[in-house]
């Protein structure tokens, strides 16, 4: 048998260096009839696959094909079981393979998927993303948090906020604080169904109302719809990878700082699936984008309650004193992320500030308010003044006869 190499060496000995067929014999040993045979062809020998042995397979295809009628799922395992039983003594292997080749006919139709081109400006993909370590939040703890990211599939600008829970207040700082960053208003939001969001698909008051204060479309994805945010997808595991991996963070304001540092490197960045920096695109971008309004909706956790005999409310798992000078009067509450203030709503006047704290289980007493507290006490201890009238004793004999 002459392979290909040896086929050519023989022309090249030929028809190059002008060698004898006796000559060609004699250096490389070859059969003079197939050096005949070689140099009368012009083409390289081709040898045709041989013809496959009969498989131990071939006998129970029928019933394969039968099975995996009824149920088209069904384990390789289940499905030698149950060749066994009709005399069937071949391996797992040739049954796997024909198993790979067979089942795809009795499943439905794969889902496909089409490459997806975006126009500039028109829509900014939102999520949550949990970072895979918890965050130290001070006094000895760490909490579990959560990262709001957005990314404009256009330009595959970037930006993510901490926040700590999933409440619809700490996802519209996030989505806020993220459109600052990017420096522009999209033509629509893209979510799928989170809870805050769109828990059954249709979206919530809150979350409309945050819309329609910055005029924004909506997209809502279908359930379990993922891959139509893919580009943000890949972010996440681009941001596990990339930004957490090796770091360490102080508080959540630290995380935050390096969080935004890492975004801004990453928009500098040539990415791989557009080949174009990122930061060129986003100003190409912000062209065709709104400008951002000069304040954005109002984002705080607002509630009203009444001060109560002790004076102190509890926001996420902490106490925090308020003025015991309105006790039992309405105050309304507002939380941000950085500071819980409550004021009086009959008169206005200030009930409480004080810094928010994500650690947990603490207590905390403003000083004015502990002041306040030990001089209404002092006032209870002493009593009040009261005048009480001496009458003469003769008065009481005019009432009394004897």
């Amino acid at each position: 048998m002459v392979g290909v190499e040896l086929w050519a060496e023989i022309r090249r000995l030929k028809y190059v260096e002008g060698l004898s067929q006796r000559e060609i014999h004699r250096r490389t040993g070859v059969h003079r009839d197939t050096i005949r045979n070689a140099l009368a062809s012009s083409t390289p020998p081709v040898y045709g696959p041989r013809r496959p042995r009969p498989s131990k397979l071939e006998p129970f295809v029928a019933v394969i094909e039968e099975l995996l009628a009824d149920a088209p799922t069904l384990s390789g395992v289940r499905v030698r079981e149950e060749l066994e039983k009709l005399g069937y003594v071949g391996g797992k292997t040739i049954l796997d393979e024909l198993l790979r080749e067979l089942r795809p006919r009795f499943l439905p139709p794969p889902r496909s998927f089409q490459r997806t081109r975006y126009r500039p400006g028109e829509l900014a993909q939102f999520d949550l993303c949990e970072p895979r370590s918890e965050i130290p939040v001070g006094w000895g703890q760490t909490r579990r948090g959560y990262i709001v990211t957005c990314e404009l599939p256009y330009s595959r600008g970037f930006a993510g906020t901490l926040v700590f829970s999933k409440e619809f207040s700490d996802i519209a700082f996030g989505m806020s604080r993220c459109l600052q960053r990017l420096g522009a208003l999209p033509g629509k939001l893209v979510w799928d169904r989170e809870g805050a969001i769109a828990p059954r698909g249709r979206p919530t008051e809150p979350f409309l109302a945050f819309c329609g204060q910055l005029a924004l479309g909506w997209v809502i994805l279908d359930a379990g719809d993922c891959q139509a945010k893919g580009a943000l997808e890949r972010s996440h595991r681009f941001l596990h990878g990339n930004f957490e991996a090796g770091r360490r963070f102080a508080n959540p304001l630290d995380f935050q700082a390096q969080l935004d540092g890492w975004c801004d490197r990453i928009n500098q960045r040539v990415h791989r699936t557009t080949r174009a920096v990122v930061a060129e695109r986003l100003a190409d971008e912000h062209a065709q984008m709104r400008p951002l309004p000069p304040v954005m909706p109002d984002s705080d956790r607002r509630s009203v309650m009444r001060v109560p005999a002790q004076p102190y409310l509890r926001v996420d798992r902490n106490d925090y004193s308020l003025d015991p000078r309105l006790v039992d009067r309405r105050v309304e509450l507002r939380v941000s992320q950085r500071e819980l203030l409550a004021v009086a709503l009959d008169t206005g006047e200030l009930a409480a500030r004080h810094a928010r704290v994500f650690a947990g289980g603490l207590a905390f007493t403003d000083p004015a308010h502990q002041a306040a507290l030990e001089e209404l006490r002092g006032e209870r201890r002493r009593g009040r003044d009261v005048d009480v009238e001496l009458r003469p004793l003769a008065r009481y004999d005019q009432l009394i006869p004897a």
